[in-house]
């Protein structure tokens, strides 16, 4: 503050040792003794000095005044300091009239944003008929055909599903039942939505000892559980899915498969919205939502995540679920 405003009057400085000059000259000229120049001179620098004083004084009481305005002004413009020149009127008219333009076109926005996310909204519950059709004439029939028929319509299932997640993501904050969940109940409840393509795709599950109590919101923990076993049997061909405990943590879940694993180069932007990485375009499969709605649930609910990769050796997947218990009176 204090070097900005040193920098924007240093020319008022400069200009005024001038005028010093010029009327030192004038003064010699006329034979005016040296010490009233001086004394003229330090009398005019004595009061400058004080008006330079006052004037930091205004100018850092306006610059406090526009930081606290700065964190308000996405609410409202009201309150801003009062103008001293025409050009900060000039200024103070071009902001308001772009912020009148930015609420406008945030209007239109949201607008367009609450058509478009009831469009899909619609769509994903329409859709849900013909695939709940499709089940219940495939259910019918027991062959090969059938099974396989029966595991992609799955996949589109959850496919319908992450777009619906993915929807009320931007209300998450005013969906959320925090409380204290059994672990055990939440990954044997995602296991079961998985046990079919587990039967179809002969990998073994070996679930360890999870009897453990977390606070945490129910249903989307259990979505992003959902999530990390579609990835893992995705990309598991054969082998085995380990969920357990990790050892001296607190309320450390593991997922672990024998999968494809991920290459060292993609591991650090598995978390990106729509990267699909190296394994994940070979295997065309891939929408890249999945851990970074993953991501996304799990930082809400103050839970972390990160992975382990080896490429050819499998996929570690390592939820952190503790949180600090919050006592209310």
């Amino acid at each position: 503050m204090a070097k900005a405003f040193i920098k924007e009057n240093i020319k008022k400085a400069i200009l005024y040792l001038i005028f010093c000059c010029i009327f030192g000259i004038l003064f010699v000229l006329q034979a005016v003794p040296a010490d009233v120049v001086l004394y003229a001179a330090e009398v005019c620098g004595f009061l400058g000095f004080i008006f330079l004083i006052y004037e930091f004084y205004r100018a850092y009481k306006k610059h406090i005044e526009l930081m606290e305005l700065k964190n308000q002004i996405t609410v409202h413009i009201e309150g801003l300091p009062e103008c001293r020149s025409l050009l900060e009127a000039d200024y103070q008219m071009a902001l308001r009239e772009l912020y009148h333009q930015m609420k406008k076109m945030e209007s239109q926005f949201l607008a367009e944003s609450k058509d478009m996310i009831d469009y899909y909204t619609l769509w994903a519950h329409q859709i849900k008929t013909p695939i709940t059709a499709l089940s219940l004439i495939l259910q019918t029939k027991e062959d090969s055909t059938a099974d396989q028929m029966k595991q992609e319509l799955f996949k589109i299932e959850q496919y319908v599903e992450m777009v619906m997640q993915y929807l009320r993501m931007g209300n998450m904050n005013s969906d959320l039942m925090l409380g204290e969940y059994s672990l055990e109940k939440i990954v044997k409840q995602a296991i079961k939505k998985y046990a079919a393509v587990f039967i179809y795709k002969k990998i073994t599950l070996n679930l360890g000892d999870i009897n453990e109590r977390i606070i945490t919101d129910e249903k989307w923990l259990t979505f992003a559980v959902e999530q990390l076993l579609s990835n893992a049997l995705k990309y598991t061909k054969e082998g085995t899915i380990e969920i357990y405990l990790k050892k001296d943590a607190d309320k450390v879940l593991v997922i672990e498969d024998s999968g494809i694993g991920i290459s060292p180069e993609d591991l650090p932007r598995v978390f990106e919205q729509g990267y699909t990485g190296y394994n994940g375009r070979m295997d065309k499969k891939a929408s890249g939502l999945g851990l970074y709605l993953c991501k996304k649930i799990l930082s809400n609910l103050s839970h972390r995540i990160t992975i382990e990769s080896d490429e050819g050796k499998g996929t570690k997947v390592v939820l952190d679920l503790f949180t600090e218990k919050i006592k209310v009176e």
